[in-house]
């Protein structure tokens, strides 16, 4: 019997044998799915029969709980927000323009603070010397 099972054996085409790959990544990398990618498999999955269905979602690798909550966003219209662009939204020129100069005002009255403060200083600074002169004109005089 054992030469039968070896004469068996050896009529079948040797196929590779495929180990999986031992090595093991550092960090799980999550998916992330476009809102265009999300509609179209939606789309897709519901004009599917129940085998069909199932076939698509091995193809693609997904599951059915991805539908699931791909269709609670598509009905809460998260799928729209989705497809907006990421980061920060555009400025309007006006607004720039409104930035630029609130930060040129602010610049220039903190100037203005500065020249009160030196006209204030030397009128203070004027009244002394006078003051000194006075006292000085007023003993040279006795």
């Amino acid at each position: 019997m054992a030469t039968m099972v070896s004469a068996v054996r050896s009529s079948e085409p040797t196929r590779p044998q495929t180990d999986p790959d031992p090595e093991v990544p550092e960090r799980a990398r999550q998916r992330a799915f476009s809102a265009a990618y999300k509609h179209r498999i939606l789309t897709q999955y519901e004009g599917l029969g129940k085998a069909e269905k199932g076939a698509l979602l091995r193809r693609e690798g997904l599951y059915s709980s991805l539908i699931s909550e791909w269709r609670k966003q598509r009905d809460h219209g998260a799928l729209a927000g989705l497809a907006q662009k990421r980061g920060r939204p555009e400025a309007d020129p006006m607004e720039r323009e409104v930035a630029r100069l609130r930060k040129q005002l602010a610049r220039v009255e903190r100037e203005l603070d500065k020249a009160r403060k030196v006209i204030e200083i030397q009128g203070k600074l004027s009244a002394l010397l006078e003051g000194l002169a006075v006292e000085s004109a007023e003993r040279g005089s006795e």
